[in-house]
């Protein structure tokens, strides 16, 4: 089955996109990256004996990957046509997702607040002006004092505090 996959994702891969990498997941599914797209396609084996799950997601900056976004299940022995149309159905349900959440389709930057209709603009979070900010935590005191105690009590015992 994994070698079907792979080869499967090999010439979905070049169907999809000129510039792709295809591996192998820890999982015994098949991922193809487009860098150039921040999108990816993941094919793993389902619960049948010849489908194939099918997920398709977003490559967040710094190239770490978001959660799936979308997923659809097809059998295996469908062409690579039918497999890419799901591909690309599923591609454009993550280019939505990603539309609709604030993002540009095709970039991992925030979209400006002229980009997103003035109706559905989120309220600032208020700042919490009486609120401690960055203050040393009562967890922190304690280790400070245990860390103090063991100093002085290693410089007693050598003789420097009696």
């Amino acid at each position: 089955m994994s070698t079907q996959l792979r080869e499967a994702a090999g010439e979905l891969a070049g169907v999809l996109w000129r510039e792709h990498t295809v591996y192998r997941e820890r999982s015994g599914g098949v991922v193809i990256r487009g860098e150039h797209v921040r999108r990816w396609i993941s094919l793993a084996p389902a619960g049948g004996r010849d489908e194939i799950l099918l997920r398709a997601g977003r490559i967040l900056d710094g190239g770490t990957t978001a959660p799936a976004r979308s997923e659809a299940v097809m059998p295996l022995s469908a062409g690579t046509a039918e497999l890419a149309a799901a591909c690309r159905r599923l591609l454009a349900e993550t280019a939505a997702d990603a539309v609709a959440m604030g993002a540009p389709a095709g970039s991992g930057k925030k979209a400006g607040a002229a980009r997103r209709p003035a109706k559905t603009r989120r309220p600032k979070k208020p700042r919490r002006s009486g609120g401690r900010g960055r203050h040393t935590g009562i967890g922190s005191w304690i280790v400070l004092l245990c860390v103090g105690g063991v100093i002085a009590y290693h410089l007693w015992s050598i003789g420097v505090l009696r």
